[in-house]
């Protein structure tokens, strides 16, 4: 099972920061990338719609023999994994929230922690559950920042554009109040794009914690504690999505941070 690939889902080419960080993590694995693209957002979508989409796109990958899954969508890992385990029964399905809570937690010397997601994370209450249950006096703010995806979809990530969206989400956790937080979790996949004009709205004083990071470090100890890690070989990357192969190589080139080829990318039928 060691030689089996590793899948990552996401609702489109979010994903991909946490795919870039697997491969800096797990450099000798080999990987299968899953976009819906056809369906995205998943952000604005009910919670119901959500699990069923993945339950169907765990179902595509169920005859990939897969030794994990990681769900690299916030707001399925929100409300989806429970569906995605049971149709890949024996693979090992890890999401982004549990490891960005801890990770927050860990790096908070207050317990004040804020969070920044898309509005169906927001509203699920997912990140909130998962650090309360880590650290129980955790003082949380959460709050949607819709527009940070179309920015980062956009490849608009730096310039006067994107600082303005970044002050006017973040002015008030900017403040230097004494129950001001300490810590930032970016609780989407597609924030670490913007992580250098979210650090210049925010200044030096605010932590920031990148689930993208913290979800590559988790599934690497998890492997290895399972005896499944791939240790020699060349890392390989083969790309699916639902719709639209010359945006998706476009645009995910861009969070890749490499070049995807629209005739690498294998539409599938969900």
């Amino acid at each position: 099972m060691s030689e089996a690939p590793i899948g990552v889902f996401d609702s489109g080419v979010g994903g991909l920061t946490v795919l870039r960080a697997l491969l800096s993590e797990l450099p000798h694995e080999k990987f299968i990338y899953l976009g819906d693209t056809a369906r995205l957002p998943y952000g604005t979508k009910s919670p119901e719609s959500v699990t069923r989409y993945a339950a169907q796109a765990a179902a595509a990958l169920a005859d990939r023999a897969l030794k994990c899954l990681v769900v690299a969508c916030n707001t399925a890992s929100a409300s989806s994994l429970p569906a995605m385990r049971e149709r890949l029964p024996g693979v090992l399905v890890v999401g982004v929230i549990e490891p960005g809570a801890q990770a927050a937690c860990e790096a908070s010397p207050t317990g004040r922690i804020a969070v920044i997601a898309t509005e169906g994370t927001v509203q699920g209450r997912a990140y909130q559950e998962a650090i309360l249950r880590r650290r129980g006096d955790a003082r949380i703010q959460a709050m949607a920042t819709p527009l940070f995806v179309a920015l980062a979809e956009e490849g608009l990530v730096s310039g006067p554009i994107a600082l303005g969206v970044a002050r006017h989400y973040l002015a008030a956790l900017s403040q230097a109040a004494s129950d001001a937080p300490d810590t930032l979790v970016l609780g989407c996949t597609h924030f670490p794009m913007l992580a250098g004009v979210i650090r210049a709205a925010l200044g030096e004083r605010m932590r920031i914690v990148d689930s993208a990071a913290t979800t590559a470090k988790e599934v690497r100890q998890r492997l290895e504690g399972a005896g499944l890690a791939r240790r020699a070989g060349a890392s390989a990357v083969r790309f699916l999505a639902s719709d639209g192969a010359e945006r998706f190589a476009r645009v995910g080139s861009r969070f890749l941070a490499r070049t995807i080829a629209p005739a690498d990318v294998e539409l599938i039928d969900l």
